[in-house]
């Protein structure tokens, strides 16, 4: 399995990067203390940024009846609650947050027409708090499949300022199942409501990979 940085890492990792080699070249040209530990620091945070925004090469396969993880993490919330914003239904809901140390790449979880997709500005609280899901930033997506509408939301976490969502642009465009979705800069989380009788096949705690790991099957 191969690894490679995500487009939306581009800038951070350039900038990163720019300012590593200032830092060394002044280091090399003055040779004090203070110039090694600052140009030592700067290299391990260039490190870091550099890992968080990789973006692993997975094979997966499409299935209209299987709900894939959008995203990397652990479940958090497996609970059935009213999903008010566009189905206006009570729906199971499966939560999944994702720390600094999973990827952050989102992918979509069905395939179908996207009929709405809606960002809306928010507070920052902490990804796993209930509240989150509906005071937080967040971006909703609904996605019409074969077997009905799958609602979805990216929520930006405490550290998170920034929500990437690719299906802002394609409201009423066709998606393929692990398409990918976007990004969420550090720390965040993903909220999926599927039917209530579809077969949940994850529990509390659990981890779950992006396109891989199975949530649910639909009925």
């Amino acid at each position: 399995m191969t690894r490679k940085i995500h487009k939306e890492g581009n800038v951070f990792v350039g900038t990163g990067f720019l300012i590593f080699a200032g830092c060394a070249t002044l280091c090399f040209l003055n040779k004090t203390v203070i110039f090694y530990i600052l140009t030592t620091i700067i290299f391990i945070l260039l490190l870091f940024v550099t890992w968080f925004f990789r973006k692993p090469e997975r094979k997966y396969t499409t299935d209209e009846n299987i709900i894939f993880s959008p995203a990397d993490g652990r479940i958090v919330v497996c609970e059935e609650v009213d999903e008010d914003e566009y189905l206006n239904e009570r729906r199971l809901q499966i939560s999944i947050f994702m720390s600094l140390w999973n990827v952050h790449a989102n992918n979509f979880p069905v395939g179908g027409k996207i009929e709405y997709c809606k960002h809306h500005h928010g507070k920052h609280f902490i990804a796993w708090y209930p509240k989150a899901s509906h005071e937080n930033e967040r971006t909703t997506i609904a996605v019409n499949t074969a077997k009905g509408k799958i609602v979805f939301r990216q929520i930006a976490g405490v550290l998170a300022r920034r929500i990437v969502c690719y299906a802002e642009k394609m409201t009423g465009k066709y998606v393929e199942q692990n398409q990918k979705l976007g990004f969420i800069k550090f720390g965040s989380r993903v909220d999926i409501f599927v039917p209530l009788d579809a077969k949940v096949e994850v529990k509390i705690g659990q981890k779950v990979k992006s396109t891989q790991t199975v949530l649910a099957r639909l009925s």
